[in-house]
């Protein structure tokens, strides 16, 4: 038996494992590696082998660094199931019709600018998406169920986001064999953040020990700001930028992010401390993920359940707007007054947001709010590290606007949080080997020093495609 990383190692996109026994192979996530043309050519590149040949898939979570890649599959014949959590199944569709999309857009501008023989086509097609689909089954969490031939899997609420899990994978070579039990984290959200319900420990139910533990590093290095600190600040900037009558762009991952910040928003709405303006949500993809968490409430936390009793919930609020049309958006270029606009990509490297940092970076009276993680090629990266000056769409657009960083929002665990969660897993199955993966190498490094007197071992760092024989 033994369990292959294929994405996820030394950088935090791209995840993807391989488990193989002697009766079935298992693909744990297969998401999108993000960045500039280097990510991409690891799209095409490091790919695990043989596609067709999976019994099964299961993934963690609906975010493209652990689902984007899904439709390589049907163009390699696969066809098994692909197994999710309720309301991951439901967001999976969403997810990848959208990037199918944004893939195919990017492909057809460089078609028209590099000419036929330097274009890259896109990943995969509209089509691929569709027919990858209707692989995707539905698993309770909580529940153990069987997905390939001496393989079990249970989701356990992982608070990263609306249907996020980690995994308890147990397997067994053959009838009577050793079972082996392995734990993936997925995506670990932070302790604490409005919605979404805190992470739950996977340690197996009925006590067995566990084998292997991968573990995600993303911010292994650091605690994010402390949420209120970060609240109140950017209560402060919409403070500032409404009663300036001046313009917010945030970039937002549709999932999870665009949801937390309208909560944001309409708390400071519904305080008073500002005057009313619209919020403009400029995301399809956002608007049909804020339909799920009205939907989906089982999974959501204690407030947000006393929230909609009594009619306060903030992600009701009548300010907030819909742009479900690429013309609705593009109106709101000449939009005047107070206003902020939510739109995608998170990173800023595709969808709408890209055209409101054209048409705003360069104006004074435009605050740009960056609430999450950026990777490194992105353009939000290059906002954070405070560039002066930007490329969009084969322009130079000078950055005149103010450009604030909130790392509180984050939906990740923080250092002190991914510790919490390690202690009591330790606490509470022991495992036997820890691997950290969904992370870049010094954040992993830093987080296996913090954790090595804990566990009583250093987990180890694994490089694309390192074994690990259980």
């Amino acid at each position: 038996m033994r369990l292959s990383v294929y994405g996820a190692a030394g950088e935090v996109t791209g995840s993807c494992y391989v488990l193989e026994t002697a009766r079935a192979r298992v693909m744990i996530d297969f998401g999108l590696h993000q960045g500039g043309r280097e990510e991409d050519e690891h799209n095409r590149t490091r790919v695990p082998p043989d596609l067709r040949r999976f019994d099964a898939v299961v993934v963690t979570h609906a975010h493209i660094d652990h689902i984007g890649r899904l439709p390589l599959l049907a163009g390699a014949g696969f066809s098994g199931p692909i197994y999710a959590s309720d309301a991951t199944a439901d967001l999976i569709p969403i997810m990848l019709r959208d990037t199918a999309r944004l893939q195919e857009a990017d492909a057809a501008r460089d078609l028209r600018r590099q000419g036929p023989e330097k274009a890259r086509p896109a990943l995969y097609t509209s089509d691929e998406v569709e027919k990858i689909l209707p692989r995707v089954r539905r698993v309770p969490m909580q529940s153990l169920t069987e997905i390939a031939p001496g393989v079990k899997v249970r989701l356990v609420d992982s608070g990263h986001m609306l249907g996020s899990a980690s995994i308890e994978l147990r397997a067994a070579d053959g009838p009577g064999t050793p079972e082996r039990v392995i734990i993936f984290s997925g995506d670990i959200g932070p302790w604490g953040m409005p919605l979404l319900r805190d992470p739950r420990c996977p340690a197996p139910a009925d006590g067995v020990k566990v084998d292997l533990a991968i573990m995600e590093s993303t911010y292994g290095d650091r605690d994010h700001r402390p949420l209120g600190e970060t609240v109140e600040e950017a209560n402060n900037i919409v403070r500032e930028a409404t009663w300036d009558k001046q313009r917010l762009l945030i970039p937002a991952f549709a999932v999870g992010r665009s949801q937390v910040i309208v909560y944001y928003l309409g708390l400071i709405i519904q305080s008073g401390r500002a005057p009313r303006f619209p919020v403009y949500l400029d995301s399809p993809m956002a608007i049909e993920a804020m339909e799920l968490y009205k939907r989906h409430t089982e999974l959501l936390d204690a407030d947000a359940h006393a929230q909609i009793q009594a009619g306060t919930f903030p992600l009701d609020i009548p300010e907030l707007r819909y742009c479900r049309s690429a013309e609705e958006s593009k109106r709101l270029n000449d939009a005047s007054g107070a206003l902020a606009i939510i739109a995608g990509s998170g990173m800023c490297n595709g969808g709408r947001i890209i055209h409101h940092l054209r048409h705003g970076l360069w104006r004074k009276d435009v605050q740009v709010i960056i609430a999450g993680y950026q990777a490194a090629g992105t353009l939000g990266r290059q906002l954070v590290d405070g560039a002066k000056e930007v490329r969009i769409f084969g322009d130079t657009i000078p950055v005149r606007a103010k450009v604030h960083t909130l790392g509180g929002f984050s939906a990740h665990a923080g250092r002190t949080d991914l510790i919490r969660w390690a202690t009591d897993l330790h606490k509470a199955a022991s495992p036997r080997q820890w691997i950290l993966t969904h992370g870049e190498d010094r954040q992993r490094r830093l987080l296996g020093e913090g954790l090595a007197p804990i566990l009583g071992q250093t987990p180890a760092m694994p490089a694309f495609a390192d074994h690990f024989e259980l």
